[in-house]
């Protein structure tokens, strides 16, 4: 893969025009309720709004929505995540007349749903068009692919991870001067071991209803099949088998009222007798204490999942990660044969495939303690000198300043 532009944009005149002239910009997403771009909205206005930017944020209400009020951004309600065609130019013509009334300097779509509306909102202002991917998406048929394809019809294409922008320039051919990687950062004060107290600890396992002896395995994400929690339950079966003794599988997430997949999951722990060492576990409360009560963190998806949040916490929690080729990349999860042995973070299988997975599973917990323990060391180390706040938004706010640099603007007139 070709370098990426760094956006290296001097930083004295760009940064005192910011402080001095706070320029909106317009963010469109479907919902605030908590999925990765929900997440990533609530980030990114904070980014922006401590950069001389004003965010403003159209979207259906939901939980986040003080999170980014607080943060600095303004929250407009719409309905952005229909598929309605008549419906979605509608949102486009409320989102125009919202930049001409804001006068708002770029428009940055976060999902697939709303990115419709934006685009064609953007394409009447002639103001310029941001996406960011957060996953990747299926593509079962020719539809789908239409469907998909708006994320990729910014004039700036935004990825969290390398994995992602391989992906949209192999499936769309999106130039790489159009593309950037911005990844994601996390509280790297509350994912601290050494902020997380033994009572903590006890108390989630006590929840769990496991003791200090067992060896627990963490899998964190929604409900859902993409995240492959079919294939840990076949590995789950796989390891009792091989004999592996004194271990729990907790999956740590909801289902958001998918409970067909949740079923065919009770259903498939029963037929493969793994209900005594499978726990579907409500979401915590304390992730932290959760991933601190963990001996390794799971992510089995089955199709590109970008950047997980989960990994990256429990890798600053320094715990070694065990994930598929289609969970993270080689720039999160540090594995062979992308490093030698003395550097990793984690393990890597072949996606959908749980014999891999229990042979990594069996792998790790057939090293001794000190390396296990170095392997989490390293993900500490890896993930704080990488994915902290100050990081990640000086590469957003450089990239920001580029997009509505006033040359841009006068190009995009002509």
């Amino acid at each position: 893969m070709p370098s990426l532009p760094a956006f290296d944009v001097p930083s004295s005149p760009r940064a005192t025009q910011r402080a001095q002239v706070r320029r909106n910009v317009l963010i469109v997403l479907p919902t605030l309720d908590g999925g990765a771009s929900d997440a990533g909205a609530v980030e990114l206005v904070r980014i922006l709004a401590s950069g001389g930017y004003h965010p403003i944020v159209a979207a259906q209400a939901g939980r986040l929505v003080p999170d980014v009020t607080s943060a600095g951004g303004e929250f407009v309600p719409l309905n952005t995540g229909t598929k309605n065609p008549v419906a979605v130019l509608r949102n486009a013509a409320a989102l125009a007349r919202l930049v001409r009334e804001r006068h708002c300097v770029a428009i940055h779509a976060l999902a697939r749903a709303s990115a419709w509306s934006a685009c064609i909102a953007a394409r009447f202002t002639g103001v310029p068009f941001m996406t960011t991917w957060y996953k990747g998406f299926r593509e079962q048929n020719l539809l789908k692919r239409a469907y998909n394809r708006v994320m990729a019809r910014g004039d700036y294409v935004v990825a969290v991870s390398e994995q992602l922008t391989q992906l949209v320039n192999d499936r769309y051919g999106t130039p790489w001067d159009r593309l950037s990687v911005v990844p994601v950062s996390i509280d790297l004060e509350r994912f601290d071991p050494q902020r997380v107290s033994q009572a903590r600890i006890d108390a989630i396992r006590q929840s769990w209803d496991v003791g200090r002896d067992t060896k627990v395995i963490v899998v964190t994400g929604r409900i859902l099949r993409r995240k492959g929690h079919h294939i840990v339950v076949r590995a789950a079966q796989r390891l009792k088998q091989n004999g592996l003794k004194d271990f729990l599988i907790v999956f740590v997430g909801e289902d958001r009222g998918r409970s067909h997949y949740t079923g065919e999951l009770w259903d498939l722990v029963l037929a493969t007798g793994t209900v005594d060492v499978i726990r579907m576990a409500a979401p915590v409360s304390d992730i932290a204490a959760a991933y601190a009560a963990a001996s390794a963190v799971v992510s089995a998806a089955v199709q590109p999942e970008g950047l997980q949040r989960a990994l990256l916490e429990a890798q600053a929690m320094e715990k070694p990660v065990i994930v598929s080729d289609l969970a993270a990349g080689a720039d999160v999860v540090l594995s062979p044969p992308a490093v030698p042995q003395d550097r990793i973070t984690g393990l890597r299988f072949a996606a959908d495939d749980d014999a891999a997975l229990s042979g990594a599973l069996l792998r790790l917990f057939a090293m001794p303690e000190p390396i296990r323990r170095a392997i989490g060391m390293r993900g500490r180390k890896w993930v704080l000198e990488h994915f902290n706040a100050q990081t990640v938004a000086e590469q957003t706010l450089r990239l920001y300043d580029r997009v509505t640099a006033p040359e841009q603007r006068q190009n995009r007139a002509i």
